[in-house]
């Protein structure tokens, strides 16, 4: 009797079996996190290297997106006879959705690229399969700290993107549109609450687990050799972004749902 050649997947079985191997990886690093002894050194190690790769590009792309929307809704505010209510918008557009989409893009785009690249390097040289030989958990020893590293530092930086997000869109507003100082710290003041800011390090802190996951994931299964990281580096980004919209668009909904605005 011959031998039955596998058929390759649908497209629509292959989305859903990746679906599940990424939850299966979720599920291994939570199941790893509290295993000791926890890799201090690795976990330093990556939280320095994604914060010295990220830091510099999220404060300069955190002036352009304050001072855009500073821009846009004080035209807006102008236009309507609002223009006391331009900090308000303006700052808590930065916070609650600019600032974790940006920080959530460059920790993606450079730190987790860079991690998709480093695993998917020690996986065609078998250095993953040789960990496992010798009895390290590459989850534990490898991703646990990377996938770490990637949320603790886009919460630090999301307060650093909303910081300069805020005063770059004061100074733009005030110097450029000619908006009164009082007006815009009053606006905002009277209507920014603290949940605004948890619901901003919230999604942070989401979006670097699922940067560090889908950049662990694509770096455990890329194809044979170096082209093959060379296209897991680019899939791992591409579907990093897609996680992340859609990601924003349900906790931004669950969020209005639950919390009601604050009344001036």
């Amino acid at each position: 009797m011959g031998m039955r050649v596998a058929q390759p997947m649908t497209p629509v079985a292959a989305a859903f079996h990746q679906v599940g191997r990424v939850a299966a990886l979720l599920l291994d690093v939570l199941g790893a996190a509290p295993r000791r002894p926890f890799p201090v050194r690795e976990f330093l190690h990556q939280a320095w290297f994604f914060a010295s790769v990220t830091i510099l590009p999220t404060a300069l792309v955190a002036i352009p997106f304050g001072a855009v929307v500073a821009l846009q809704l004080g035209s807006l505010t102008q236009q309507i006879g609002a223009q006391s209510f331009t900090g308000a918008a303006s700052a808590l557009a930065i916070v609650q959705q600019a600032s974790p989409l940006v920080t959530a893009l460059l920790v993606a785009g450079a730190g987790g690229s860079a991690v998709c690249a480093d695993i998917g390097a020690r996986k065609i040289r078998e250095e993953i399969d040789a960990m496992q030989v010798l009895g390290v958990d590459p989850v534990h020893r490898l991703i646990l700290p990377r996938v770490l590293a990637a949320m603790v530092v886009a919460v630090l930086l999301n307060g650093l993107v909303s910081v300069v997000g805020v005063v770059g869109g004061y100074v733009f507003n005030v110097l450029v549109q000619g908006g009164t100082p009082g007006a815009y710290l009053a606006s905002f003041s009277a209507l920014a609450q603290l949940s605004d800011l948890g619901i901003s390090s919230v999604k942070a802190l989401l979006f670097g687990l699922v940067a560090g996951i889908v950049a662990a994931d694509r770096g455990l299964n890329p194809a044979a050799g170096p082209k093959g990281v060379g296209d897991a580096v680019n899939q791992s980004v591409v579907i990093t972004f897609l996680l992340l919209f859609l990601i924003n668009v349900v906790l931004t909904g669950v969020y209005l749902q639950l919390v009601p605005p604050k009344l001036v």
